[in-house]
């Protein structure tokens, strides 16, 4: 019987390595697809597949290409792959490893698109100082925000990911005020409390969950990132759908009322990417969905 990838909703790990991969040009999707079927998911890892893999477009319902959005100000840009993967753990060389061995499955089919070592800092926070995923559905609510249920055979215990890699300005985040940063956040940084007189551009006010008809919810399992030189959030939401991401998203980039999210004061993103993440027999990927 298939079951759900139980790292999805394992508790963020002290250490993480996520990749992304890209078909390589003139390679037959289907070849690549078997090779995706070899691959083993542990306890700790996650794998997904993105809409190059895919035959049709009806062949996972509600699957599709990630949406470059772009207003005056900001842009969320498209880099959609063919496979997302996670692997966490707690010794960063042990991941390395694995990610190698990950890529050596995969075969020369597919270019690494993004390799990006992440880890859990203070606790829970983001490299800003505010912690992260503070409204997460949790227990029976995350099962079902995140865990594809009602679908049939090969999508039921599957799970709809939203990854974006994002790059933070800390040093124009050092130049504003706290008070500044609240705003643009929505949050006391200092206590998590939200601010019940937060602007509407804040970012609190723009994502709450509960905000949207029907509610957005999903399970968010970001990590920070980085090197002296570059740094910030691999943003990861995992959803029975993708919907509620996609909804949330939009207003970030102000197509609804023309305000932009404030996270946009200090930060920015540079990929983004859809992924179905099937369920699993055993150590294998349940791809019956796709023959």
């Amino acid at each position: 019987m298939s079951q759900s990838q139980a790292a999805i909703l394992a508790p963020v790990f002290p250490h993480g390595r996520f990749l992304v991969l890209g078909l390589q040009p003139g390679v037959d999707a289907k070849r690549a697809l078997d090779r995706v079927r070899e691959m083993r998911v542990t306890e700790h890892s996650v794998v997904g597949v993105g809409a190059p893999l895919v035959p049709s477009t009806d062949a996972i319902p509600g699957l599709r290409p990630f949406p470059a959005l772009a207003r005056t100000g900001v842009a969320y840009p498209s880099t959609q792959a063919a496979v997302f993967a996670f692997l966490g753990g707690s010794d960063p060389g042990e991941l390395l490893q694995e990610g190698r061995a990950l890529v050596a499955t995969l075969g020369d089919s597919f270019r690494v698109d993004e390799d990006v070592q992440t880890f859990k800092y203070a606790g829970g926070r983001d490299l800003s100082g505010y912690e992260d995923g503070t409204e997460n559905p949790k227990g029976d609510a995350a099962v079902r925000a995140a865990i594809i249920a009602g679908k049939g055979a090969g999508l039921d215990g599957g799970s709809f990911v939203a990854a974006q890699r994002w790059v933070h300005d800390l040093d124009r985040l050092g130049r504003m005020t706290q008070a500044q940063r609240d705003e643009a956040v929505g949050r006391r940084r200092d206590t998590n409390e939200e601010m019940g007189d937060a602007p509407v551009s804040a970012h609190v006010k723009r994502a709450a969950q509960e905000s949207y008809d029907p509610p957005a919810f999903m399970v968010r399992r970001s990590m920070p990132y980085g090197t002296v030189r570059e740094h910030g959030l691999f943003f990861v939401a995992y959803g029975c759908t993708l919907d509620a991401f996609e909804r949330v998203l939009r207003r970030m980039a102000g197509m609804e009322d023309g305000i932009h999210d404030g996270l946009s004061t200090f930060t920015r993103a540079v990929s983004g990417g859809y992924y179905f993440c099937p369920p699993v027999r055993g150590e294998r990927l349940d791809l019956s969905v796709l023959g």
